[in-house]
């Protein structure tokens, strides 16, 4: 019987592409040559018997009987320990090279594997079963002295290796005698030898990892976990245009059976701020910059002042959604999309969560390119949007498909928009421009604290007049609306506690949405919910969450979207910015500051 499919992975990558590998050390996912291309390895989502070999990558030990797994020390490369009955254990080392060559990054299309003996005299089969067109089709395999070409109806892969070419293409054990490399890429031969080729590779990869951490403000606390939430949240760059992708991966259901399968290999604004904000703060800003980039382009052409929520990684604006009936699903739990139908809607947050993620560029002089006056133009049309709709029914940052509202997460947004234009009219001494938007901040402010605020649940609500709760009211404080200690926000915090909270896990809203009432806990919330407790004083239980939530990632420090509140078992897309992003912020808000040590 196939082994199960889990969300026990690790993810390598280059800000280029990226590959999900398990702790057998199988590859079972790798967009290619995209975060949102089709798949060369798909197994991940054809897994209803257990995981295939067809569409992943393994290295087999004959005999095996336990495996270990770990990241090299701040970097992005992953080393997986295998153990056979008879005393004999591999190592496989996992990277997607990055380092600076010739004073720019250096991100090629290429996964490399480097396999070494441990101990005893093991025996291993490499499957390597890259397939075309989600799974539908199979390559042509052509072989040369040293490599093995793929080639595919729309690009060719070249593995290139120093492993006998006859046993990889037959998948025949061996007796591994040697340390063994293989590059897989572009259809193009090295131009050194491949041992040395992939030793270089791996030390350069090595040593930017290590330097890139190096220069992150960490706080004192829990260093571990902010600096791989760091690397993993870096990795979700796609460098080439600057787009963040919410996730590598599509499909993973956020609960078992529930249908509630999207994918999420797109750049959403609002995913987007939250990873910016969160690299900031650790003083890592050529993120933002490179989102700038890309998000510069998406408002310059905004149709009639709107903006959707997402787009594609190449700023394409339709992601027309479709099913593929032909794969069984994560687990088997169907259906597989490709495309989102969010691009559809309105959803109205989204003009707060441009200015959000720009701001810091009008304010932090270290940038090689701070925000300009022209820049700021450009901002203030985005805010004219914010402020023109920012009372109107839309979709709400839950995507809801059916349904609209006034949402106080979207109105929330709208008045962040309008603030943080008043500020920046501030700092380039624009009184007249800072008048302005601070009047239509605080008019907005005024209707989220009148027209959100149930009397009966004695709560700060989802909607304008409702009584149903949602934990992104939570954001009332993360964007300085509110102070925390108003007692309205304490007793919100309370309501929603009360409502939403299993243990440490907190559930988006209790209402049912379109599949029903959510099965799982949505991991951002517990991580707002964490920063609202540090906020009103509560330090002690917002510790105390934060560390169940660190328990609850898999055993490499990830987390993905969603967790069963009952099993404690990851599901929903992965690895999940926004949960990442949590990790990181917590860490800062509830970390001793470093002088209470040194």
């Amino acid at each position: 019987m196939n082994p199960p499919a889990s969300l026990n992975l690790g993810i390598i990558g280059n800000c280029s592409i990226s590959a999900l590998v398990d702790d057998q050390a199988r590859i079972v996912w790798c967009c290619y040559p995209r975060y949102d291309s089709d798949p060369i390895f798909h197994a991940l989502l054809d897994s209803a018997d257990g995981l295939k070999p067809d569409g992943s990558w393994q290295i087999c030990l004959e005999g095996q009987q336990r495996s270990e797994q770990a990241y090299e020390p701040n970097t992005g490369v992953l080393r997986t320990r295998l153990f056979d009955a008879e005393g004999g254990a591999v190592e496989i080392t996992d990277f997607a090279p990055r380092y600076l060559l010739h004073g720019r990054p250096f991100r090629p299309l290429t996964l490399v594997r480097r396999v070494r003996a441990l101990s005893g005299a093991p025996r291993v089969r490499v499957v390597l079963r890259p397939r075309c067109d989600w799974g539908a089709t199979l390559p042509t395999v052509t072989r040369g002295s040293d490599h093995i070409r793929y080639v595919g109806p729309e690009s060719t892969l070249r593995l290139t290796t120093n492993a006998p070419i006859t046993y990889v293409i037959d998948e025949t054990a061996f007796t591994l005698t040697q340390r063994l490399s293989f590059i897989l890429g572009p259809d193009e031969a090295l131009q050194a030898a491949i041992e040395d080729t992939a030793r270089l590779l791996e030390e350069h990869t090595i040593g930017h990892w290590r330097a890139w951490t190096r220069a992150l403000a960490v706080p004192l606390e829990w260093q571990d976990a902010v600096i791989r939430a760091a690397i993993t949240l870096k990795m979700c760059l796609y460098e080439d245009t600057g787009a963040i992708v919410a996730a590598m991966t599509t499909s993973i259901p956020e609960a078992p059976g529930s249908q509630r399968n999207w994918d999420y290999r797109f750049c959403w604004i609002r995913d987007a701020f939250f990873v910016v904000r969160a690299l900031n703060s650790l003083s890592e800003v050529d993120t933002m910059e490179d989102y700038l980039r890309w998000l510069r382009d998406a408002i310059g052409d905004m149709a009639g002042g709107h903006v959707q929520p997402l787009y594609g990684i190449g700023l394409e604006h339709e992601l027309v959604e479709r099913e593929l009936p032909h794969l069984s699903g994560y687990r088997g739990h169907p259906p597989v999309r490709v495309g989102n139908q969010a691009y559809e809607h309105f959803q109205f947050d989204v003009y707060g969560n441009i200015v959000l993620g720009a701001a810091q560029a009008f304010h932090d002089t270290r940038l090689l390119r701070q925000g300009t006056r022209q820049e700021f133009g450009l901002m203030e049309a985005v805010g004219e949007q914010a402020f023109a709709i920012h009372d109107h029914p839309d979709a709400g940052m839950w995507e809801l498909r059916t349904r609209s509202a006034v949402h106080t997460s979207s109105v929330l947004m709208n008045w962040a928009a309008c603030d943080r234009l008043a500020k920046i009219a501030q700092a380039f001494e624009l009184a007249d421009r800072a008048a302005l938007w601070r009047q239509r901040a605080d008019l907005i402010r005024d209707k989220i604290l009148t027209q959100a605020w149930s009397e009966r649940r004695q709560a700060y609500a989802a909607t304008f007049g409702g009584d149903e709760l949602d934990a992104s009211v939570l954001l009332m404080v993360e964007v300085g609306l509110i102070d925390p200690h108003d007692p309205r926000f304490v007793a919100t915090v309370d309501a929603l506690e009360a409502a939403l909270c299993d243990g440490p896990y907190m559930r988006r809203y209790e209402a049912p949405d379109d599949f029903g009432r959510p099965e799982t806990a949505f991991n951002i919330c517990a991580f707002w919910r964490i920063n609202a407790l540090a906020r009103i004083g509560r330090t002690a239980q917002a510790r105390e969450i934060f560390e169940a939530m660190l328990a609850s990632r898999n055993p490499l420090g990830l987390l993905s979207e969603d967790t069963h509140p009952a099993t404690g078992e990851l599901w929903g897309n992965f690895p999940q910015t926004y949960s990442m992003v949590g990790i990181v912020n917590a860490a800062v808000r509830l970390s001793a500051p470093w002088d209470s040590r040194i």
